[in-house]
């Protein structure tokens, strides 16, 4: 990996985070049309930059996240789904990162979903994070388990099923950033443990790529999650379900005409 491609995933990563296209579908897209090799480094990296993009929210919301104790457990309650899950189906989703086809195919899927989901909850019961109950957070925690599979969209997942029990699009949104702090430190966590039990070490070079790739990130997704907001208040899901299918149905064409990219 060089500094060029440590840089474009990392912006891809940071455009990508929170915006209900899945950033691990993109990055796992961007690292094959790059050519890079599926090393343990290369994996290890595409999860490590995510600290980079949920700081941006740490710093965005800072007010937010000292609030209240309440706000904690209810951030706690709506990561417990995807923590369970993912230590039981750890393997299963290792094997799904290396299907880019099933990648296509989520994106297609989840794509025809956003098309309708402005339509199926009109009707919103909560908009302040005050009135978020904690069987409503455990609620949006399952959804969360939706995007272990690559492509889903992890911010596509809790926003639905935040609007799926009664929050406005705004808050279903910004309840989405802050659950991703949680579990995108876990994963990371994980992800750097499994590394390091393998006996792998980082060199100098590899904790410098991880060190650009994080504050590109991190910038990056600072201007994703206030642009994002703004065009989710103005035009609502649509636009990012056909940015999907789109998407979705090149690398599908792509595949049905016997052209292959190397995964992660």
């Amino acid at each position: 990996m060089t500094y060029l491609d440590a840089v474009i995933i990392a912006i891809v990563e940071g455009l990508s985070e929170f915006l209900p296209i899945s950033s691990t579908g993109h990055m796992m897209i961007a690292s094959a049309i790059l050519g890079l090799e599926p090393t343990p480094f290369v994996k290890l990296f595409t999860v490590a930059i995510q600290l980079g993009a949920i700081l941006s929210v740490v710093v965005l919301y800072f007010n937010r996240f000292f609030k209240s104790f309440k706000f904690y457990i209810k951030l706690f309650v709506a990561f417990i789904p995807a923590a369970i899950a993912g230590v039981l189906l750890g393997d299963w989703i290792d094997a799904a990162l290396e299907n880019l086809m099933g990648v296509a195919i989520a994106l297609v899927v989840g794509g025809i979903i956003l098309l309708f989901v402005d339509k199926w909850f009109k009707r919103p019961r909560i908009t302040e994070e005050t009135d978020l109950d904690v069987v409503n957070a455990f609620k949006i925690g399952v959804f969360q388990c939706l995007a272990l599979f690559p492509g889903v969209s992890r911010s596509g997942a809790t926003i639905i099923g935040g609007m799926a029990n009664g929050l406005s699009r705004q808050l279903a949104a910004e309840f989405s950033f802050f659950l991703a702090v949680p579990t995108m430190f876990a994963a990371t966590a994980k992800k750097l443990y499994d590394f390091s039990k393998e006996g792998i070490s980082l060199n100098g070079d590899e904790l410098k790529l991880l060190a650009v790739g994080n504050v590109v990130a991190f910038v990056v997704a600072m201007v994703a999650i206030k642009t994002f907001i703004g065009l989710l208040n103005k035009y609502g899901f649509r636009i990012w379900g056909i940015y999907r299918i789109v998407v979705g149905g090149i690398l599908i064409l792509l595949f049905l005409g016997g052209y292959k990219l190397a995964v992660l």
